[in-house]
């Protein structure tokens, strides 16, 4: 059975039986109708999954891996704020009329600082580091810039990937593992969205440069389940498991930039039906 899914699973458990509740407290999240959006939530969850051994994708529904990756190369490599360059709706409720997000997520990727090595953004900067300085224990990005958080739409969620090579014994290759530490999180909406496409992010940047994929360590602060969301965990989580989907990557790329969701291949991808109608708190 899928490893992702067992993680899911105990980590839903553990919130519903040994969580807080902000119930009563004063909460900014509400619902569509004017009420309140409370959680129940744990701080500091930390979960680790092995993408050399399976891609993280859980079957007890379907994680739509294709349309978490185009929203990740909309970040990550077309470092655009704006959903017109999005090829899905995930952000348009909290676009302007221009469809900006303000100063959030991809901008904050796409400006350019001076190095020792020159004029780079984030993303460059760490492929650089990569693929010349593999041992560095500063290869990072952090997209939550206090200054700049007046003008972001929505606050950054995951909010950094710390990224460090190992060499294990007898590997030809050096392996690539990262770290993705976020803030908060819906678990029922964006929990595995979240873990997949940062899962495809690795794997992209391993092949670019030439490492394998290894350990993404997620680490939320504030990990929580919507009052009007327990119901919905609780049947989700007594679900019958399936094992992992084989997840395959078009070799042929060795440029970041040259991937689209049309390089990445899903196959035997066996899952529980979709939750339709989820409310989402705002």
């Amino acid at each position: 059975m899928s490893l992702a899914d067992k993680i899911f699973v105990d980590m839903c458990k553990d919130i519903l039986e040994n969580g807080t509740s902000t119930e009563g407290e004063k909460v900014r999240p509400h619902w569509e109708d004017g009420a309140s959006a409370y959680t129940i939530k744990k701080f500091g969850v930390v979960n680790r999954y092995d993408l050399a051994k399976e891609f993280p994708a859980i079957t007890l529904r379907k994680t739509a891996i294709k349309t978490c990756t185009e929203e990740m190369l909309w970040i990550w490599q077309r470092k655009s704020n704006n959903i017109h360059d999005l090829n899905s709706t995930v952000w348009d409720e909290w676009a302007d009329e221009n469809g900006s997000i303000g100063k959030a997520y991809g901008y904050q990727l796409g400006v350019k600082h001076q190095y020792r090595e020159g004029m780079m953004d984030q993303v460059d900067r760490v492929i650089y580091d990569l693929k010349n300085n593999p041992f560095s224990r500063r290869i990072m990005t952090n997209i939550y810039v206090h200054q700049d958080l007046h003008e972001m739409n929505l606050y950054p969620c995951a909010y950094s990937m710390t990224f460090n090579v190992t060499c294990r014994e007898g590997d030809e290759k050096l392996t690539l593992n990262a770290i993705l530490n976020q803030r908060s999180q819906d678990v029922l909406t964006a929990n595995n969205w979240n873990v997949c496409q940062y899962a495809v992010l690795m794997h992209m940047l391993a092949q670019v440069c030439d490492m394998k994929v290894g350990e993404l360590v997620h680490v939320i602060a504030d990990a929580h389940i919507y009052d009007r969301h327990v119901p919905l965990v609780k049947e989700l989580i007594a679900r019958e498991q399936h094992p992992a989907p084989k997840f395959k990557l078009n070799p042929e790329i060795k440029d970041f930039y040259q991937f689209t969701t049309n390089d990445i291949t899903i196959e035997d991808y066996v899952t529980g039906e979709q939750i339709k109608n989820i409310p989402v708190a705002i």
